[in-house]
């Protein structure tokens, strides 16, 4: 193999520290993801500055890990990549220089990545070249976003939650049931021995004509039956095992209602008969079966990333041979943007 045919992604958005080696073909020669959740758990929730400080720790080695897996040395690299929005600010500058050194002192391309069109990058590299046009779902604890996806590199908001994403609805509801961080995998768990129906949570917006999403209600549904009203909390109920399980059910099926609900929605509005989800959250397997039972009604085809491409990662940093491709290279003075992705219209 040509050395113009290997290219590095890095990837520090939120908090996981991760980097992979990936061909033109697109096919992941390695990939190695750090994961911070150990030093998140005690606080429910991602703490910026932890996870900025735990990068500069693991970036290094995370890189030359990925590089030996692959067997590669630097110099047989023909471009680096990096995501650069959105997310974390000090986690994102710490991707965005070691990247920049590897540019600079390797004298090769400089590729920046959207992380969020990156998730929805991962169904193109398990679907083929001709998954676009499309819609795209990506559903993880930052971001609950909708996409039309015109092609490989052209990507237009058009739906996103107003407050909550679906992750973090999660992680916050697996904490008001004591099942621990991260919450999606802790309230899939639970839900399996629980009844979906035990509690009529509210499903916002699910038949109103906008694409946008609300969490925020559910989740405090979820804790005023949990814990009672403010002012009457004695009427809540012991919160059995049982209980649990049902209200862990019932939570995690009005999400699935919403984000298929929408999905729907948006493949009828713009008239495409493909759909694309990405993002932590695609790995439930719930959502899983409730996207087939929606693909199969409303005859779409539906691709859905593969489970080790839901969660962050750099191996969907592929999308940066789409750019170096057409030439979107970046200067050195590339800066990043953080913060969350809204819709606009």
């Amino acid at each position: 193999m040509h050395t113009t045919d290997l290219l590095l992604a890095i990837e520090s958005t939120c908090d996981e520290t991760a980097a992979a080696v990936l061909d033109r073909e697109r096919r992941v020669r390695s990939s190695v993801v750090a994961s911070q959740d150990e030093l998140h758990e005690r606080f429910g929730g991602v703490v910026p500055e932890i996870a900025s400080r735990e990068h500069v720790r693991r970036i290094l080695p995370v890189i030359e890990e990925a590089l030996a897996r692959a067997e590669i040395r630097l110099n047989d690299l023909c471009a680096v990549a990096v995501a650069t929005q959105p997310g974390l600010v000090g986690s994102l500058l710490v991707g965005l220089t070691a990247a920049k050194t590897l540019s600079l002192v390797l004298d090769i391309p400089l590729i920046a990545i959207d992380h969020v069109e990156a998730h929805l990058y991962a169904c193109r590299m398990a679907g083929g070249d001709d998954v676009f046009p499309a819609v795209g779902l990506v559903v993880s604890g930052g971001h609950t976003n909708l996409y039309d996806c015109r092609s490989a590199v052209e990507y237009e908001l058009v739906g996103s939650t107003i407050d909550d994403a679906a992750g973090e609805a999660f992680d916050k509801v697996a904490k008001i049931l004591g099942l621990g961080y991260p919450g999606g995998p802790a309230i899939e768990r639970a839900a399996r021995g629980g009844n979906p129906q035990a509690f009529a949570f509210p499903r916002t917006f699910l038949h109103e004509e906008r694409l946008d999403f609300s969490f925020s209600g559910l989740k405090t549904a979820v804790l005023y039956e949990v814990r009672g009203v403010p002012g009457r909390e004695a009427q809540a109920p012991e919160l059995t095992e049982q209980r649990i399980a049902d209200v862990a059910a019932s939570f995690q099926e009005a999400v699935v209602d919403v984000l298929t609900g929408k999905c729907r929605q948006a493949c009828e509005q713009f008239s495409y008969n493909t759909l694309l989800v990405g993002g932590g959250v695609a790995a439930n397997t719930r959502l899983r079966e409730r996207l087939a039972e929606l693909a199969r009604s409303a005859s779409l085809r539906l691709i859905v990333a593969p489970r080790e491409l839901c969660t962050d990662n750099a191996a969907m940093g592929a999308i940066a041979w789409e750019k170096l491709e057409r030439g979107q290279t970046s200067d050195l003075d590339l800066d990043v943007t953080p913060g969350l992705v809204r819709a606009t219209r």
